[in-house]
């Protein structure tokens, strides 16, 4: 999928909002798929891309969250962390298949299908240029700022 255009795709996100690829033709956007609003990995991963995002929109970068948690989830976890972009409801799993998130994960002992933490840079002509798959939180934001900042 590297070096291949990305299908368009709207689904509506926080705020009101509606998500489409299309829309940011131009411009790079970095979606940022991670496994539920408001647990301790996905807050802190949020609020890195939250304290970065001048530097990703100085570097001409556009940043979108996506879950499968619903617009009222998302909308209540945007106000209390106070992010500056949108998060995506893909709660139909439409960006999660196309991107091949899913995976099963082993969570209190338990298999549970779930969002493995992924990233995905797309530039201003709808090219996938970058993933990360299996993210480690800690200084993920900047790996991705450092990779958009030399596109």
């Amino acid at each position: 999928m590297i070096d291949q255009p990305v299908e368009d795709f709207s689904l509506p996100a926080s705020g009101g909002r509606t998500f489409s690829l299309s829309a940011c033709r131009g411009s790079t956007v970095v979606l940022y798929f991670y496994p539920k609003d408001s647990t301790p990995g996905c807050t802190s991963e949020a609020r890195d891309f939250r304290d970065l995002h001048p530097q990703f929109v100085a570097a001409g970068a556009i940043i979108a969250g996506v879950s499968r948690d619903g617009l009222r989830s998302h909308d209540n976890f945007t106000a209390k962390q106070e992010l500056p972009f949108a998060l995506i409801s893909d709660s139909d799993e439409v960006l999660c298949n196309r991107f091949a998130v899913i995976r099963m994960k082993s969570m209190y002992g338990k298999q549970v299908r779930g969002i493995e933490r992924s990233t995905f840079v797309i530039d201003g002509n709808g090219v996938l240029r970058r993933e990360w798959r299996g993210v480690r939180v800690a200084g993920h934001a900047q790996e991705v700022l450092d990779f958009v900042s030399h596109l």
